[in-house]
């Protein structure tokens, strides 16, 4: 009869046995498929720890089997084989022990197979491999950190325009905060043209270009349009494939502003240049032609009185003398125009001389011509030849009725401006501080750009042959250059032209203080929303940075259409708009706009003097206006005015 120990004890040894050859195996096959089987002596010696337990429980299991199964004890021959395998295993266990005191490695972490030496080597990859991690990391770091500080816009998209990456650049230049921009298409920095031009532009790197570089437009968050440079590459993974797209952009308004101001600055130089050259060669030409011209007059008033009796000499002898009177008047011009003739510089006082050409004209200009002056209601002293100030508004005042061969109106006005240098073409360029001005407007036929730009060089004219010598305002320009002085023009084809005259004053204890408003700085406008109307785009740009730069909200509109259609969606504070504009003028803009609210502010701007515009009824005297070219201080200024006064203007403005 077997006992129940004796069961148990027999069920015991097989589970150990088991367990142990189970260990051996998860040990070995790793070992084994490492490569370390005979290297790694650790490892094998675990392992055999384990089969010779393994074993030596077997052995004994197979002894309580025997035992059970025949009803007798261990026979003497099985006990010792048991024995010796016992101490087989002893003898292994202490091989074992001693591996570990050599390797020292047997209770760290994760090392417990891991060979002396081969330990060292895969902590020496460890720390390169963390050491690359870092360096790779920083580099990360670095990079992410120029991206976003850098000035430029430096946006990330989807291969279909989607942005996914938006710097503090692209903040700054469009106005979108990089949470607003993410998500979205590319398309919110567009409109019209420009959301095709984009749409080709990514096919055309989806296609397989390489890069791309261009200029375009594109629009602020506020609605303001901006001048972008753009580069613009595909974005690949190692495989080759386009996963998205990058973009750098740039403003370039700034640059191409002072491009401009450059190119204007270069072209004055040569112009002055030019002039200077042609004056040398007029003033020698005029020298020398005066001494011929002293022996025709002379020697024809001789004949003259020789031939008293012959009516037909004489009347022949008077043309000539005609001619010759014209012919001194013209090298009279040349003389002024070189710098070459005598003049006696003196105080003039403006309004008496504006008066004096204004009895000469009101005898010879025409009756189809209406002449209106407008002197200073303070007096005006500047420091010149009289005779040449009466030359060159009488100069001014002719070429203006030869502008006006139907009729029309001419302006001529005094008084005072404060010149700041940021004036647009002065002819010649003045120093700034505060000058006398002499505006000479017309309602004639105008002139185009092409015709302006060299209305004063000499010898220019678009008059038909004989009928002008290309000297007159050529004249003039040499007489402002010799006092000091600076003359700059505003024309437009089929409207009319303002000629301003600007004169150095002459300080005098008596003259009358300014009572124009001034501000110390100018003055902000804490968001309020201006509309401003304006259809020369250059022109419009400037009044929009100006404005938003000083905390305005701007609603930019090339006409009256435009204008109306952004009222109503988003009604303005005050409305800016030029004054003469194809299609809907401003004084009907402004009309519309009462209707919907008669306490708006209008500020009107144009080209023309305000005198003009007055006198020809195209706008009240009394209404609040800016004279272009205007500095940002005085627009920001004026426009300040308007806005906090809030002048009723129904009654300013025409029905």
């Amino acid at each position: 009869m077997t006992s129940m120990p004796d069961q148990l004890y027999l069920l015991g040894n097989i589970v150990i046995m088991t367990a142990y050859a189970a260990i051996m195996v998860a040990i070995v096959v790793p070992v084994v498929r490492a490569g370390q089987l005979l290297t790694n002596k650790l490892a094998v010696a675990t392992a055999l720890i384990f089969f010779s337990c393994a074993v030596g429980h077997g052995m004994h299991a197979l002894l309580s089997y025997r035992s059970i199964l025949h009803g007798h004890g261990t026979s003497s021959a099985s006990a010792w084989s048991a024995a010796l395998w016992d101490a087989f295993t002893a003898v292994v266990g202490i091989y074992y022990w001693t591996l570990r005191r050599g390797y020292g490695v047997l209770l760290d972490k994760g090392a417990m197979y891991v060979e002396p030496g081969r330990q060292d080597r895969i902590d020496a990859a460890g720390e390169r491999e963390r050491l690359a991690r870092a360096a790779a990391e920083n580099h990360r770091a670095t990079l992410a950190a120029v991206v976003e500080h850098t000035a430029d816009a430096i946006i990330g998209s989807t291969p279909d325009g989607v942005i996914t990456a938006w710097n503090a650049g692209a903040e700054r230049l469009f106005g979108y905060p990089a949470g607003e921009a993410i998500g979205r298409h590319a398309d919110v920095l567009t409109s019209g043209e420009g959301t095709t031009e984009q749409a080709e532009l990514m096919a055309r790197i989806r296609a397989g270009e390489r890069s791309l570089s261009y200029e375009a437009q594109r629009v602020h968050k506020d609605g303001s349009p901006l001048e972008v440079a753009f580069t613009v590459a595909p974005i690949e993974d190692r495989a080759g494939t386009l996963i998205g797209i990058s973009v750098v952009a740039r403003d370039i308004a700034a640059a191409k502003e002072a491009a401009e101001r450059q190119r204007a600055m270069q072209e004055r130089t040569h112009q002055a240049q030019r002039m200077e050259s042609l004056g040398k060669l007029a003033g020698g030409v005029a020298h020398d032609f005066n001494n011929l011209l002293a022996i025709i007059v002379n020697y024809t008033d001789f004949a003259a009185q020789q031939s008293q009796g012959d009516a037909a000499v004489r009347a022949d002898l008077a043309h000539v003398r005609t001619a010759a009177d014209r012919a001194i008047n013209l090298t009279r011009q040349l003389l002024t125009f070189t710098r070459g003739d005598t003049i006696q510089p003196q105080d003039v006082d403006l309004n008496l001389a504006v008066a004096e050409v204004q009895t000469m004209l009101e005898r010879t200009i025409g009756e189809h011509i209406t002449l209106i002056t407008v002197p200073s209601p303070q007096p005006l002293t500047v420091r010149a030849d009289p005779g040449q100030v009466q030359q060159v508004l009488l100069n001014l005042a002719l070429n203006a009725r030869d502008a006006m061969p139907d009729g029309g109106t001419l302006v001529i006005e005094a008084n005072t401006a404060e010149l700041t240098g940021a004036e647009i073409d002065p002819q010649p360029r003045p120093a700034t501080g505060r000058y006398a001005r002499l505006l000479v407007s017309d309602t004639g036929e105008g002139m185009s750009p092409d015709v302006a730009a060299h209305v004063f060089e000499p010898f220019y004219t678009t008059k038909p042959r004989g009928q002008g010598t290309g000297l007159g305002l050529s004249t003039v320009y040499g007489i402002l250059a010799e006092a000091g002085g600076s003359i700059t023009l505003y024309s437009e084809a089929g409207v009319g032209t303002t000629f301003r005259v600007y004169l150095p004053l002459v300080t005098a204890s008596g003259a009358a203080p300014s009572t124009a408003p001034r501000h110390d700085t100018p003055p902000r406008g804490d968001g309020r929303t201006v509309l401003v109307v304006e259809d020369e785009p250059a022109l419009a740009r400037v009044v929009t940075r100006i404005l938003s730069n000083a905390g305005y909200h701007v609603m930019a509109c090339a006409n009256g259409e435009e204008a109306l259609t952004a009222d109503e969606q988003r009604p303005c504070d005050v409305l800016l708009t030029d004054v003469i504009m194809p299609g809907m003028s401003g004084r009907r803009l402004a009309e519309c706009l009462h209707e919907r609210r008669p306490g708006l502010p209008v500020l009107y701007m144009s080209g023309y003097s305000n005198g003009l515009l007055g006198t020809t009824h195209v706008l009240d005297e009394d209404i609040a206006f800016l004279e272009k070219p205007f500095t940002a201080d005085q627009l920001l200024c004026k426009l300040h005015d308007v806005g906090t006064t809030r002048p009723d203007l129904d009654d300013a403005v025409h029905a």
